[in-house]
Formats: C-alpha cells, sequence, structure tokens
C-alpha cells in the first residue's frame, strides 16, 4: 500500500512537470527560435528548477524554515538558485556555440548568468510559496478536524454519562422503597451501586489501584453468590499483601463473569468456582477455575464471546511480551491462567 501511494505520488509530480514544461514551450516559443532550441532551452530551465524547488521542500524547509532558523534557511535559498544559475552558463554557452548559435556572435556569460538567476528565482519563488500555502490550508483543515472530532467526543461521553447518572438515581429510589427487613435485596443493590460507580469514575484512566481492583472483584462475587444456587460452592482466595500498585483496571471481570456464566448446575456432584490472586517475584499470578457441565460426552457450553477477546487484545497492547494467559478447557472444567509481570 505504502508502495503504491508514493508510486502515485510520483506520477502526479511527474504530470505536473510535463505540463509546466509543455507550457513554457508554447509561451516562449518565437519566430525567431528554432522550436528544437526553445525546447532544450525549457528543458535546462525545467531540471534547474525542479532540482532547487524539491531541494527546498525536502531539506531547506523542514530542517530551517519550520524550526524558525530564518536565516539559515534564506542563505540556502538564495545559495540554491545561485548554484543553479552558475551551472546553467557552461551548458548554455556550449549549446550556444556548437548548436544553436554557431558561427554567430555569443552572448557573454553575465548576460547568461543574469537571464539564468532571474528566471530560475521567480518560478523557485512560485512554487515554493504555492507548496507552503497549500500545506498550511491542509494544516488548517487537520486542526479544524482534530477539534470537531475532540467536541464530538466530548459531547458522546457527556451522553455516555447522562445514563449512568440516571440509573444511580434511580438505585437510590429503589433503594428507598425496599422493605428495610429485606436487607438481601438491599445489600445487593448497594454492592450494585458501588460497582457501577468505579466502572464509571475509577475505569476512566490507563490505571488503577490493585486494592480498587479488588473491592471490585469482591462485590461482583458478592452479588453473584447471592443470586447463584445453594449448591453453589465458591472460593475467593486474594493475598492480603496485594497493596501499593497499579493495574489496567478491569483486566479479570470478564474471566470471573465467564466463570460463574458457565458453571456446572449439577444435583449430585460438586459445582465450583474458584478465584485466586496472588503476587510473587514480581508476578501478579490470577486463575479462574470453575466446573464444567457435560452430558452425554458433549460440553453444552463453552466459553466464547467477545469479552474474552476483548481482554486478549487489551493484554496485548497494555503488556506485550510481559503477560503469559493459558486456558485449559477439560471434559469438566475450564480454568484460565494468567501471569503478569509489573
Amino acid at each position: 500500500m505504502f508502495n503504491e501511494i508514493n508510486k502515485g505520488k510520483a506520477w502526479k509530480h511527474i504530470l505536473i512537470w510535463v505540463a509546466l514544461y509543455l507550457f513554457w514551450i508554447a509561451v516562449y516559443q518565437k519566430h525567431a527560435f528554432s522550436f528544437t532550441r526553445t525546447m532544450t532551452v525549457e528543458f535546462c530551465y525545467l531540471l534547474f528548477i525542479a532540482a532547487n524547488y524539491y531541494f527546498n521542500i525536502y531539506f531547506a524547509i523542514p530542517k530551517f524554515l519550520y524550526p524558525q532558523k530564518y536565516f539559515v534557511f534564506a542563505l540556502l535559498f538564495t545559495g540554491g538558485i545561485v548554484f543553479a544559475a552558475l551551472l546553467r552558463v557552461p551548458l548554455a554557452m556550449f549549446l550556444n556555440q556548437h548548436y544553436f548559435l554557431r558561427g554567430l556572435p555569443q552572448p557573454g556569460f553575465q548576460k547568461i548568468f543574469q537571464n539564468s538567476i532571474i528566471n530560475i528565482f521567480i518560478w523557485v519563488l512560485l512554487f515554493v510559496t504555492a507548496k507552503l500555502v497549500i500545506d498550511k490550508i491542509r494544516f488548517r483543515n487537520y486542526i479544524i478536524a482534530i477539534e470537531n472530532e475532540k467536541i464530538k467526543n466530548e459531547l458522546d461521553f457527556l451522553k455516555a454519562q447522562f445514563n449512568p447518572h440516571f440509573l444511580f438515581n434511580s438505585i437510590n429510589s429503589i433503594y428507598g422503597n425496599i422493605d428495610k427487613n429485606n436487607s438481601t435485596a438491599r445489600d445487593m443493590l448497594l454492592t450494585f451501586s458501588n460497582m457501577l460507580r468505579y466502572q464509571l469514575y475509577e475505569c476512566n484512566t490507563n490505571s488503577v489501584s490493585i486494592e480498587k481492583e479488588i473491592d471490585y472483584i469482591r462485590n461482583y462475587v458478592a452479588l453473584q453468590q447471592t443470586r447463584k444456587p445453594e449448591n453453589l460452592s465458591v472460593q475467593l482466595n486474594i493475598s492480603e499483601e496485594l497493596k501499593g500498585f497499579v493495574i489496567a483496571p478491569l483486566l479479570f471481570i470478564s474471566f470471573i463473569e465467564n466463570s460463574f456464566k458457565y458453571v456446572s448446575n449439577y444435583d449430585n456432584k460438586p459445582n465450583e468456582v474458584k478465584i485466586s490472586l496472588f503476587k510473587n517475584n514480581g508476578k501478579l499470578f490470577f486463575s479462574a477455575y470453575n466446573t464444567n457441565e457435560n452430558r452425554n460426552g458433549h460440553k453444552i457450553i463453552e466459553h466464547k464471546g467477545i469479552g474474552i477477546v476483548n481482554v486478549k487484545r487489551r493484554l496485548e497492547l497494555l503488556y506485550p511480551g510481559k503477560h503469559e494467559l493459558d486456558i485449559n478447557c477439560g471434559d469438566t472444567s475450564y480454568e484460565i491462567i494468567l501471569n503478569l509481570q509489573l
């Protein structure tokens, strides 16, 4: 793709220079001069003008004009034109002497140099100025597009915040109307409110403290234990030493959600969810295990979904080369093991 873009730009430049060359021939062709002489003279000018143009836009301008080294840029701009004019003088004298003015009076060095420097200066100045103006317009449009996108993102963020705030108010209203004797429902609603508040206000940054992430995990597990059947055994093992560092938010919750979502529901067999989180030798170890229901040799549910895919992608972006993720899917169990190098 990159090569195709470069080829497209090259052909565009070539077509512009060819069009300009033909325009010069049409304008400067005189009856006193042969057509061949006009073509040769204009072609020589084209070479020197193009060389100066590319010298300025690819070297002098980005290296000295944009960094505001105006004096150095002026010297390079002028020096390039003078150098091109000096190179053209012997070439023009050679062509006049051997081809165009053979046996006729020859124009002197000063006249050829003067004509050369005037023509090269005018056209180089014109092209470079046009290029700077075009780049200025493109840059301004780019800035406007970024500002518009920023405004749009801010509006989208404010719109996204409206619904959670409305939900908080609704939760508070529901909480106030629940019978005070129904402590289970009130506790569930309060836990859910805390989880929602964490997602809305704490997770908008690139990292959160491990303590807050652990609180969120505990709240989620407590909520699930309340709504899941009594025959489900839940073990949450989180080391008390996990404190004083930060991680990317909500890295583990998709794995924990799946453990509760796809856990088995046997009547005469154990149904288990085991979640562990601890730190050792600068690494954070996480695991989520659940029993998997199997009927007639086939799993009735497999762990699939966009949540796991998104977590894998986040790990690749946030912890490149610093994480190990193992997924062990057996006939009767499913386990996620994640190691993070902090």
